[in-house]
């Protein structure tokens, strides 16, 4: 395994805690700026939404440059933008905060998951995005837990001086660990060149995807706080530990994922998109239960980031040769529907639907997911475009990336997160 994977990694980790830990906080936060679950539940979707922004802003107005300076400057951003955070003294600046730590987020990925595959050999790429995403993974079974016990420990504020300083690490991490690469702009036209990937239909279709299968699950987690507590009847204490529980489902689907993808990717959307749905119906009906629920939590976690590393590598493989602003635009994507779930599930709130509505929201959204993945299954050719070379493969691990169409699956897809997150 290159050892700038483990760089990677180390981002991902900082840049994950950041999304996801402001779920086991939301309810310290909303209580400290006396404001509404939903409200509260803006720091959510607004950290989304701005990652769309970056995804797309940031990613192509920097494909011309060395990938491994920009990352660095990606990570400074996310700094400051914790700091922020970190001295919020109200609900605004806590809203400023979270969007400038989420405009690096999405070209972080999107880059980060270019320079990954282009580390290892063809067959390995879903896997190798895996293993980049492995950082989301661990921020959700570690960093998440101890994250909101320390917030209810010390207060949230902690949480963000912590993650800040994770945040330095991370960059010392890829100065030190990531190889130099090339720039994003590996054929004649620079930008012209990149745009052109959405041409195609099946890069539309993986994207719509990604915002489906993705938003669902996430849709479901975001107010998964309030669930436990007032639905599951466990103690605000027990939350920290049933996400570490959610988290070993992530980690285990988010490595069962790749390798599954590198071997048929529209097969192993169809198949974990289905379950996900019967999954998230089942932890609706049963929320009541704590034994089924913490099932559920372990399942959902591991079928909903089963999808990340072929939803990502799915859009770099239809690229046509320009995956940099595509892969961007993905990891966009999964903001989207991040942003797109915890919306409706605030929706359903506000409206008296209980506290199980964001999960049954989650299953119509991921159903939707489902239908359009199955489209996209049929209107697939029986080869797809190759994501191409790129000078960085080159430089790490030499001649690796001239591989056929199908060296990673019918319809392949690779993490991207959300990450993370």
């Amino acid at each position: 395994m290159p050892i700038g994977l483990i760089a990677l990694a180390l981002g991902g980790f900082g840049i994950g805690l950041t999304e996801f830990v402001i779920m086991g906080l939301l309810p310290i936060v909303a209580a400290d700026f006396q404001v509404s679950e939903a409200s509260a539940g803006w720091l959510i979707s607004g950290y989304a939404l701005a990652v769309v922004v970056g995804a797309l802003g940031l990613t192509a107005a920097v494909t011309r440059f060395e990938r491994k300076p920009v990352l660095a400057a990606l990570l400074v951003l996310f700094i400051a933008g914790n700091l922020i955070s970190a001295t919020a003294p109200d609900y605004g600046m806590m809203m400023i905060g979270r969007i400038v730590a989420a405009l690096a987020h999405g070209a972080f990925f999107g880059i980060g998951a270019v320079v990954a595959a282009d580390m290892v050999a063809p067959t390995k790429k879903a896997g190798a995005i895996a293993i980049m995403f492995t950082g989301l993974t661990a921020a959700n079974v570690l960093g998440v837990p101890f994250g909101t016990m320390l917030g209810q420990a010390a207060g949230w504020r902690s949480t963000f001086w912590a993650i800040t300083g994770i945040g330095v690490l991370a960059l010392a991490g890829i100065l030190a660990l990531v190889p130099r690469t090339g720039s994003g702009d590996t054929a004649p036209g620079g930008l012209r060149s990149e745009l052109r990937a959405f041409r195609s239909g099946q890069v539309w279709l993986s994207i719509l995807v990604t915002i489906l299968g993705y938003g669902g699950m996430f849709g479901a987690f975001t107010y998964i706080a309030f669930t436990l507590t007032k639905i599951s009847g466990f103690s605000a204490s027990t939350v920290p530990w049933l996400l570490i529980v959610f988290g070993v489902g992530l980690f285990i689907g988010n490595t069962l994922g790749g390798k599954a993808a590198d071997h048929n990717v529209d097969r192993t959307l169809l198949v974990v998109l289905s379950v996900l749905v019967v999954v998230l119906v089942a932890f609706a009906l049963t929320a009541g239960n704590q034994v089924l629920t913490i099932a559920s939590m372990v399942l959902m976690g591991g079928f909903g980031f089963a999808t990340v590393p072929g939803l990502q590598m799915r859009v770099m493989k239809y690229a046509d040769g320009a995956p940099t602003l595509a892969s961007g635009a993905n990891i966009g994507a999964f903001n989207v529907g991040n942003a797109l779930g915890a919306w409706l599930g605030g929706v359903t709130i506000t409206a008296g639907l209980g506290y199980t509505s964001p999960i049954w929201a989650g299953a119509g959204i991921t159903m939707l997911g489902l239908a359009v993945m199955a489209i996209a299954a049929a209107k697939a050719p029986d080869s797809a475009p190759n994501p191409g070379p790129t000078d960085a493969s080159a430089d790490s691990v030499g001649s690796t990336t001239n591989a056929p169409a199908d060296s990673v699956g019918s319809g392949a897809v690779a993490p991207a997160l959300p990450a993370v997150r």
